[in-house]
C-alpha cells in the first residue's frame, strides 16, 4: 500500500501529461474552461496543456496522499511535506505563468532535499539516518554505514544534476518519460549495487556444530 502511494502522483502526472499530449486541442480547450481562473492570461494554448493538466493532477494527488495519511491517523514522513510543498510552489508558478521550468525543478528539489538531510544528519548531529533506519536489521560496521550514507548523497546530488540537464536538453515529453523511467531504472541499479556491497560486510553466520554420531 505505501509503495503505491508513494509512485501514484507521479504515475497519474505520467498518464495525465500523456493523454493530454495526445489530445492537445482537447487538453487545451478543458484546461480553459475549468481552469483559466488559475492561469495568467486566462487561455492556455495546446503545447502548454499537457503538462499544465499533469501539474495540477500532480498537486491534488499529493495533497490527496497527505490527507489520506492524515485520515487513517499514520504518519506523514517529512519528506513527504517537502514535496507537498515544492510541487504545491513550483507546479503553482507552472501552471500561473505557463512555464514547465519550474514543475522540472521540483525532482532536483526533492533529491537535494533527501541528499541533505542524509548529510546534515551525520555532519552535525553525529546521526546516519541509514543505520538508524536499518540498524535493526542490518550489522555492519561505522564505517561501512557512513559510506553507505556518503553514496546515498553522492546519489541524490547526481540525480538531481541529471534531471535538470536532461530537462534543458531534450524535449519535455523525453524530461517525462525519464522522469517516470530513468530514475526509477537508476534508483533500482543504485540500490542493487548497495545490495552487493552490503552482502560483502555482513558478518558470517556461525557454522552450527555437527551432533556426534549415534553410539554403535
Amino acid at each position: 500500500m505505501k509503495l503505491l502511494l508513494d509512485f501514484l502522483p507521479i504515475l497519474l502526472f505520467f498518464g495525465t501529461f500523456k493523454y493530454a499530449e495526445g489530445h492537445k486541442e482537447w487538453a487545451s480547450e478543458f484546461a480553459t474552461a475549468h481552469f483559466g481562473a488559475i492561469v495568467s492570461g486566462g487561455k492556455v494554448g495546446p503545447d502548454e496543456a499537457p503538462v499544465l493538466l499533469a501539474t495540477l493532477v500532480v498537486i491534488l494527488a499529493t495533497v490527496a496522499q497527505v490527507v489520506f495519511l492524515k485520515l487513517r491517523g499514520r504518519k506523514v514522513d517529512m519528506m513527504l511535506w517537502v514535496s507537498l510543498v515544492l510541487v504545491t510552489v513550483l507546479g503553482g508558478l507552472t501552471v500561473w505563468l505557463h512555464n514547465p521550468t519550474f514543475i522540472k525543478w521540483k525532482p532536483s528539489g526533492l533529491y537535494w532535499a533527501l541528499g541533505l538531510a542524509f548529510w546534515g544528519s551525520q555532519a552535525f548531529f553525529r546521526r546516519n539516518l541509514l543505520k538508524q533506519m536499518l540498524g535493526e536489521q542490518l550489522q555492519l560496521p561505522d564505517s561501512v554505514w557512513q559510506r553507505l550514507n556518503f553514496s546515498w548523497v553522492a546519489f541524490f546530488g547526481l540525480l538531481g544534476l541529471i534531471n535538470l540537464w536532461v530537462a534543458y536538453t531534450f524535449e519535455l515529453s523525453t524530461w517525462v518519460n525519464f522522469k517516470v523511467f530513468g530514475v526509477t531504472a537508476m534508483m533500482f541499479v543504485f540500490m542493487l549495487a548497495q545490495g552487493l556491497y552490503i552482502n560483502r560486510h555482513l558478518p558470517e553466520e556461525p557454522v552450527a556444530d555437527e551432533p556426534p554420531p549415534p553410539a554403535a
